[in-house]
């Protein structure tokens, strides 16, 4: 039995203003210390995720890829167990610095949350 791979393909992102847009205007939002979540339902077969990390939050580019490079990686891992939503992840100024171990568990809840939230009832 061939294991399915976990890419994370294009049609897995959110790449235009407006898809970022209207997640932020109709979404619903819950978060944690390192992250803020918008999440609102898609009519695609699956999740997608979009990433906004601030220059104010991380004030290099270093400081930012390694943001977006965990968030990524965490979403990849788990998007299987999401719902078809559309994700947008912000990180907070607390995850500067932060291991990347517990950036990793802060990103699982609020994985979790998201698909207990958002699996049974409908978004906006």
């Amino acid at each position: 039995m061939p294991r399915e791979r976990l890419a994370f393909p294009a049609a897995r992102r959110l790449r235009h203003k407006a898809e970022f847009d209207a997640a932020r205007a109709g979404g619903r939002r819950f978060g944690n210390g390192f992250f803020a979540v918008t999440v609102i339902s898609n009519d695609k077969t699956g999740p997608r995720l979009g990433l906004a990390v601030a220059l104010r939050v991380a004030r290099t580019a270093v400081e930012r890829n390694r943001i977006r490079r965990i968030i990524r990686e965490s979403f990849r891992l788990h998007q299987r167990a999401l719902p078809a939503v559309d994700i947008v992840v912000s990180a907070r100024p607390r995850a500067l610095g932060t291991p990347g171990a517990q950036l990793h568990g802060s990103l699982r809840a609020l994985w979790k949350e998201v698909s207990v939230r958002c699996a049974h009832s409908p978004l906006p």
